[in-house]
């Protein structure tokens, strides 16, 4: 059993809550907006504990569930409390206004600037950017299991989020060091650009990817 702390209260919050649940690994859901962030915590029931994002931090792995332009505040609001843990920066980098191009500089991803902003504080792993809430919340798609791409320079800190993955009956895949979360980053512009297009109708925030067998 491991502690999970999830930063966020969001569709992404929820869905990765329900995942580590079903995994029998407790959960603290920290949110900016407390009725929202009680109501997901009491939606989601035994098993979970809420608060306010700059409380004190329980969880050994800490997800950040919001927008890559939330992660910098509330990696300032969280401080010291993430001294030592495992940070997931499960954040897709995408410009919103178009789906045509990421925000980060070329050469570097969302989780490594996650990662030069805790300054060696906490192991960073890039996981769960590849999945959308709804299919993650189901944990298949058409009867197939979600695949979890996870990337870090730390092998202990990969293999703890892949453990807490597996619980939940997805399947992880270690991708490699962090520098992979370009190209996990990219992929999802892609598979985002898709998603909007009115050219594939067949494409919805219900997909997932996986890699076959």
């Amino acid at each position: 059993m491991t502690n999970i702390s999830i930063l966020g209260s969001g569709h992404m919050a929820r869905a990765l809550a329900k995942a580590m649940l079903r995994g029998n690994n407790p959960v603290q859901i920290l949110g900016r907006d407390g009725p929202k962030t009680r109501d997901l915590v009491e939606s989601l029931g035994p098993g979970a504990t809420g608060g306010v994002i700059g409380a004190g931090i329980t969880g050994a792995i800490v997800f950040l569930a919001m927008p890559h332009k939330d992660v910098h505040n509330a990696i300032l609001e969280a401080g010291d409390s993430l001294e030592g843990r495992v940070v997931v920066d499960i954040s897709n980098p995408v410009d919103v206004s178009t789906f045509d191009r990421l925000t980060t500089e070329p050469g570097t991803s969302a989780a490594e600037e996650t990662a030069r902003l805790l300054e060696g504080r906490a192991d960073v792993v890039k996981a769960f950017n590849t999945t959308f809430a709804a299919t993650l919340e189901d944990g298949q798609v058409g009867g197939q299991h979600l695949d979890v791409f996870i990337a870090g320079d730390s092998e202990q800190a990969k293999e703890k989020v892949s453990a807490v993955a597996a619980a939940a009956g997805l399947r992880p895949i270690d991708v490699g060091p962090l520098r992979r979360a370009r190209e996990l980053e990219a992929i999802m512009l892609v598979v985002m650009g898709l998603q909007v297009s009115p050219e594939h109708q067949h494409f919805n925030w219900d997909t997932a990817l996986r890699i076959f067998p």
